[in-house]
C-alpha cells in the first residue's frame, strides 16, 4: 500500500542525506521519482545535503500544486513511482493535504522531510499537518549535538552569533556556517537547556556554565564559643570558687 511518511528532525540530523539516500537506492532498482524542494542551500531547483552530495530537483513555492504537477506529468506520458518532498516544513498545510491525495488517488508513494518546530519552539503549519495525516512518522537516529555536546532538540535563530525569539517564522540565513560564528543571520541546534537560557556557542564563552543553584538565605555565622571559667585547662577550681584576681592576697598575705 501506498504511504505518506513524515522524516523529521532538527537541522543537521541528516533528513536531506535521508532524501538522498531513499532516491538513490530506489532509481538503482530502476524505479522514477519526482522530487521537490525549497530554499535549499545549495540553490533554486537542487536538492543537497551538508556532505555534498547534490541532485536536481523541482523548486516549489506558495503556490505550487503537487497534485496538479503529478496528475500533469502523468497525462503527458511521464512516469513517478515515488515522489521525496523535502523542506516539507515549508510547505502550507493545503500542499500537504495535496500530497496525502497523490498517496490516496494516484497510488504513489510520499516521503517528506522537515523539522518540526522554528525557533521559537513552535510547530510549522506545514509539519503540524503531516503529523495529523502522515500514514508513518519517522524520527531521524541521527542526533544532532548542541555545543554542549548533549543531544540537540531545538533549533535556534541567530543575529550576529546571539540567539533571537521574534521575527518571521521563515527567514533565510546561514546554516553551514559559512557565514562565521557572527553571520547576520544564522541558525544552531541547541539542546532545551540552552534553548530556554538562550546560550549559542558565540554567547557561552561568556556566560557561566554550572548548573542553576537553588536560591537559599544568607546564615548568620554563629557567635565564636565563650572561655570557660579559669583553672587547668579551662577547668573551675576544685572547690567550686572562681579565682582572685592576680595580685590579691588572702588572709595572711598568701595568695588567694
Amino acid at each position: 500500500m501506498p504511504e505518506l511518511v513524515f522524516f523529521s528532525g532538527t537541522m543537521d540530523c541528516g533528513k536531506s542525506t535521508l532524501a538522498l539516500q531513499i532516491e538513490h537506492n530506489r532509481s538503482a532498482r530502476g524505479l522514477q521519482g519526482m522530487i521537490f524542494t525549497r530554499n535549499d542551500r545549495a540553490g533554486e531547483g537542487l536538492l543537497s545535503s551538508r556532505l555534498g552530495l547534490v541532485t536536481e530537483a523541482v523548486e516549489t513555492d506558495e503556490d505550487f500544486d503537487f497534485h496538479l504537477h503529478l496528475v500533469r506529468h502523468l497525462t503527458a506520458g511521464g512516469r513517478s513511482d515515488y515522489v521525496i518532498a523535502d523542506e516539507a516544513q515549508f510547505l502550507s498545510p493545503d500542499q500537504v493535504d495535496q500530497l496525502a491525495r497523490i498517496v490516496d488517488d494516484l497510488g504513489i508513494d510520499v516521503y517528506a522531510f522537515g523539522i518540526t518546530t522554528d525557533f521559537r519552539t513552535k510547530l510549522f503549519p506545514g509539519s503540524q499537518r503531516l503529523m495529523e495525516l502522515a500514514d508513518r512518522i519517522e524520527a531521524l537516529q541521527v542526533e544532532a549535538l548542541c555545543w554542549c555536546g548533549a543531544r540537540a532538540t531545538h533549533n535556534a535563530r541567530t543575529v550576529g552569533g546571539r540567539m533571537v525569539v521574534e521575527g518571521a517564522q521563515v527567514v533565510v540565513g546561514d546554516i553551514g556556517g559559512r557565514g562565521g560564528p557572527a553571520a547576520e543571520i544564522g541558525y544552531e541546534v541547541l539542546c532545551r537547556r540552552h534553548h530556554r537560557r538562550r546560550l549559542t556557542a558565540v554567547t557561552a564563552g561568556a556566560a557561566p556554565l554550572s548548573p542553576d543553584v537553588l536560591p537559599v538565605d544568607a546564615v548568620a555565622a554563629p557567635p565564636p564559643p565563650r572561655p570557660a571559667p579559669g583553672g587547668v585547662n579551662g577547668s573551675a577550681p576544685a572547690n567550686g570558687s572562681a579565682p582572685a584576681p592576680e595580685g590579691v592576697r588572702g588572709p595572711g598575705g598568701s595568695p588567694a
